[in-house]
């Protein structure tokens, strides 16, 4: 399959769900409409209504289907009445289990479902539920990391686990050109999603700042110093800022709950404060001391050297793919 389709779509690209807001509709509408699969995000508490304006929103802007990305480890069940209500296309699901009632709810409404997974156990613990595709996260992905092991590792396995079943495998983590797609493909992987890549866009909900560090910083680190209270044993991997670098070895009993705040965001139409060491990224509404906030990233973010549209991202991806292997595998 590869670059040549995935789950209905032109091509075997998704735009991961970057969160909390960051991939709104005006990311999603771009990547669909470029023929990949583009990923809005659910808030992280239930607001149905909010999510029923952010699908009508995403559908003025493009014609074709896309998905939402649902976090299970949060409230969610008024927010996934809405999702299968509207029909969204995909619903992938992450930080929870996938199962059978789970995917039989997707189904009865005619949507796909692709949980994240990180593990082998997990991925064959979704398979057996009925999933649709599963997404396979290693650890050098970007932001929340669910799983200990690589895409070099972890992708085989699961790929000899599914066999002749139609069910695509999709790796994620440290890919952002295609070098990595091909090396995705070759690890048997039908499909790749990026965040990081997606993440530094034109279309993305990220601050300017926050983009600026992608391309400026060349190194992350995986780490749980940020938003413990909220999420806790939620490890991650963010970019090594100089405020990162100076608070890495937190101690474990410190959490933002008892830090000052030091900026404002409107997440999902609601009015946050954002305190030291929250697990909230900068988006586009973002006031206060930028610098010293959490920015998550993936370890390929230092093959990030520009900001470009979404539509750029995915003509690149596909055409840089197809040469390598015209090149190298004729």
């Amino acid at each position: 399959m590869g670059w040549r389709g995935l789950l209905g779509f032109e091509y075997g690209i998704i735009q991961a769900p970057l969160g909390p807001d960051i991939s709104g509709p005006q990311l999603v509408a771009a990547v669909a409409n470029a023929g990949a699969l583009g990923l809005l995000r659910a808030p992280d508490w239930e607001s149905p209504d909010y999510l029923r304006e952010l699908i009508k929103q995403t559908r003025t802007l493009t014609d074709k289907p896309f998905g939402i990305g649902l976090v299970l480890a949060f409230p969610h069940e008024e927010n996934l009445k809405v999702i299968l209500d509207e029909k969204v296309a995909v619903l992938q699901t992450y930080w929870g289990d996938c199962t059978t009632e789970l995917v039989a709810k997707a189904h009865s409404a005619g949507v796909k479902i692709v949980p994240q997974v990180g593990s082998f156990e997990s991925a064959k613990q979704a398979i057996d539920a009925g999933a649709d595709g599963i997404i396979l996260q290693g650890r050098e992905a970007g932001g929340h990391v669910i799983g200990q092991d690589n895409l070099i590792s972890l992708v085989p396995r699961v790929v000899d686990l599914v066999g002749d079943r139609d069910i695509p495998v999709i790796a994620a983590g440290g890919i952002v050109d295609g070098r990595g797609y091909v090396a995705a493909l070759a690890l048997g992987a039908q499909g790749v999603c990026l965040g990081t890549r997606f993440l530094a866009t034109e279309e993305s909900n990220a601050h300017p700042i926050y983009k600026r560090k992608l391309v400026e910083l060349n190194e992350t680190e995986y780490t749980d110093v940020f938003g413990r209270a909220r999420w806790p044993d939620a490890p991650h991997r963010v970019l090594q800022t100089p405020f990162f670098k100076d608070w890495r070895s937190l101690p474990a009993h410190e959490s933002e709950a008892n830090q000052p705040v030091i900026g404002h965001s409107t997440i999902h139409g609601v009015e946050k404060e954002i305190r030291r060491f929250a697990g909230t990224v900068p988006n586009m509404t973002t006031t206060g001391d930028l610098e010293s906030m959490c920015m998550y990233a993936g370890q390929s973010v230092g093959l990030i050297k520009e900001i470009l549209t979404a539509g750029e991202v995915i003509k690149r991806l596909v055409e840089g793919a197809q040469h390598i292997i015209q090149q190298n595998f004729k």
